[in-house]
């Protein structure tokens, strides 16, 4: 289940879309990052780390999108965290009535049934500025930036050398910018990509959202690809993308479509102005 990728950080792969858990080994237990997916594989987790003697002591979202916001009942009663701008975010939504049916009815068909709800988005938000996780065990840099979602966090395990990028930095997944909400999703996302970049020569593993852990040399590598494509969007061309080229092998029935939308949305907003 869960897989070790370097003392004292392990991780595990969820079936659906290669999400990946994160949980961090402190004094008195453990730091449980971006849990999920599937409601077997959580009850698996917790399972796991009851057998290493290891409570849940705390909880983190990098980000408010539902894959990211889940909780199981077993993981207990641990503090949940997030940014404040990433909690605030869910919130909002969550005061709405038909949130949980509008969350219900973006998850595939086939896994719907198997992804617990109910704990959803109960995320405490951080104080603006708040520059590490409170919890006791390694320090945990908290690196905010809007490219994705509101709020997103990547977190910087500095004396571990490990970066957790959310949905960032992936070897399978093309950038998804936000471009409904953010004022300039080009330049908001080529920030934080500098922002990233930043630290890339602190990190000597990359844990990505979804797909595969890296090393330190793929770091600057997955910086440059993203760069690379979100510049070629920006300028209306085709990025000539592996991941949504025809030698994919990940998402190949749903990521070219995801690249044909995002086209299209930053077109329509260059053309209104």
């Amino acid at each position: 289940m869960l897989r070790q990728v370097t003392d004292g950080v392990l991780i595990h792969e969820s079936e659906f879309c290669r999400s990946n858990a994160i949980v961090v080994q402190g004094r008195d237990g453990v730091l449980l990052i971006d849990p999920g997916i599937l409601d077997h594989e959580m009850a698996a987790l917790a399972n796991d780390l009851r057998g290493m003697g290891q409570p849940v002591v705390a909880g983190f979202s990098t980000h408010p999108h539902w894959d990211h916001l889940l909780w199981y009942a077993q993981f207990g009663s641990a503090p949940r965290y997030g940014t404040a701008r990433c909690a605030a975010t869910i919130q909002a939504r969550m005061s709405d009535p038909g949130w949980k049916a509008r969350v219900a009815g973006v998850i595939p068909p086939d896994i719907a049934e198997e992804v617990p709800l109910d704990l959803l988005g109960l995320i405490t938000g951080l104080p603006k500025e708040t520059a590490r996780i409170p919890w006791d065990g390694p320090s945990v840099r908290i690196i905010e930036h809007q490219a994705h979602a509101p709020g997103h966090a990547a977190l910087l395990i500095e004396e571990r050398g490990i970066l957790v990028a959310g949905d960032m930095l992936s070897d399978v997944l093309i950038p998804m910018l936000d471009v409904n909400d953010a004022a300039d999703p080009i330049e908001g996302y080529l920030s934080a990509l500098q922002l990233l970049e930043g630290v890339a020569g602190d990190v000597d593993v990359l844990i990505p959202g979804h797909g595969s852990v890296g090393g330190p040399d793929e770091v600057r590598a997955r910086i440059d690809h993203d760069r690379a494509y979100v510049q070629a969007l920006g300028g209306g061309s085709d990025p000539a993308d592996p991941r949504v080229g025809p030698s994919a092998t990940f998402g190949k029935d749903w990521l070219p479509g995801v690249h044909e939308w995002q086209l299209q949305q930053l077109t329509r907003r260059r053309e209104q102005g």
